[in-house]
């Protein structure tokens, strides 16, 4: 029972700001053009600084796990493909479809939710792990998507444009560009001014209560109108499957610390995140299948997340396979 007391101790704050999101999105009718500029604050201000923070004390031995990071890429790109393939079957070789469905299997809230659950879940020594897994995952995913599109026909470029501005977008991004200065402070021992210090600190701390907060208005602001068949076999894919298939490639390879394995896992196990909905607001491809499976799965991930939490906080899950 102290088990289960503490973990839902962890994961109600993180829940529960979602549906203080929800309930306020679903009550208060405000304007929605508002909300530009707190997903604006989140991606250019507050998350750059969070993942910053994160890297900037980090040994460079620990960012250079080209093990972990191939294991952990690869079985995103698998649960990818599955999704893709599912959504390709229930929309009858309609691809742009195919590819937001393989998005919303595959990819976690690994921004918004990941790095502050881990680090309360499993300390300092998750940090490394976490920051390579959203680095790594974003730059799969975000190549692929535009790549698929294109090849959809959506994009009304060639191949070599959307070869440019895949790489612009991937060296531009503020989440990648916190990340190399992060590297660049961590390999000079770099010290911030006292004052940058604490603005930083601040709006690193914020990331986490807004984001939340963020993804139920948004959420409550484009109420699911209908269940889409696949939507079941998607949630189960990234809520259960993703996970299972990190633990079960990283255990029975071996080699790698428990907080990397258990943090490996639960940021598999987090429930869609919300930029499946902004990608697809951007293409205008499937936005109610978006918001439906981001409202769903993160339904559903109160029990499926707070589980495997449980398998890692008790030691019942196996770091090692095959010793």
């Amino acid at each position: 029972m102290a088990d289960l007391a503490s973990l839902f101790n962890l994961v109600a704050p993180f829940f529960g700001l979602i549906l203080l999101g929800f309930l306020i999105g679903r009550r208060r009718r405000l304007p929605e053009e508002g909300l530009a500029w707190m997903q604006f604050f989140l991606i250019y201000v507050s998350l750059p600084c969070l993942f910053y923070r994160l890297i900037a004390d980090k040994p460079l031995s620990e960012l250079a796990n080209w093990r972990y990071v191939a294991i952990t890429t690869f079985a995103t790109f698998c649960v990818f493909v599955l999704s893709f393939a599912l959504g390709y079957r229930h929309t009858r070789g309609d691809m742009p479809q195919a590819v937001m469905q393989g998005v919303a299997g595959s990819y976690s809230n690994i921004g918004y939710m990941g790095p502050p659950l881990l680090l309360a879940a499993l300390g300092p020594a998750a940090s490394a792990p976490v920051v390579l897994i959203f680095v790594f995952d974003n730059l799969l995913l975000f190549s692929l998507i535009p790549f698929l599109m294109a090849l959809a026909g959506v994009e009304k470029k060639s191949f070599g444009a959307t070869a440019r501005e895949v790489a612009w977008r991937v060296a531009s991004h503020p989440f990648n560009l916190a990340t190399v200065l992060g590297v660049g402070a961590a390999f000079l021992r770099l010290q911030l001014p006292t004052a940058l210090e604490s603005m930083t600190l601040w709006l690193a701390q914020a990331a986490a209560p807004c984001a939340l907060f963020l993804l139920g208005v948004t959420v409550a602001l484009r109420p699911m109108t209908r269940m889409p068949s696949e939507l079941p076999w998607l949630v189960a894919i990234k809520l259960l499957l993703h996970p299972l298939l990190v633990w079960a490639l990283l255990a029975g390879i071996g080699g790698f610390p428990a907080a990397w394995v258990y943090a490996a896992v639960v940021m598999a196990a987090l429930p869609p995140a919300l930029n499946i909905f902004m990608v697809a607001t951007q293409y205008r491809i499937g936005m109610e299948r978006a918001s439906a499976c981001i409202l769903v799965g993160t339904v559903v991930s109160t029990v499926t997340l707070t589980g495997f939490l449980w398998l890692v906080k008790t030691g019942r899950m196996p770091v090692v396979l095959f010793p």
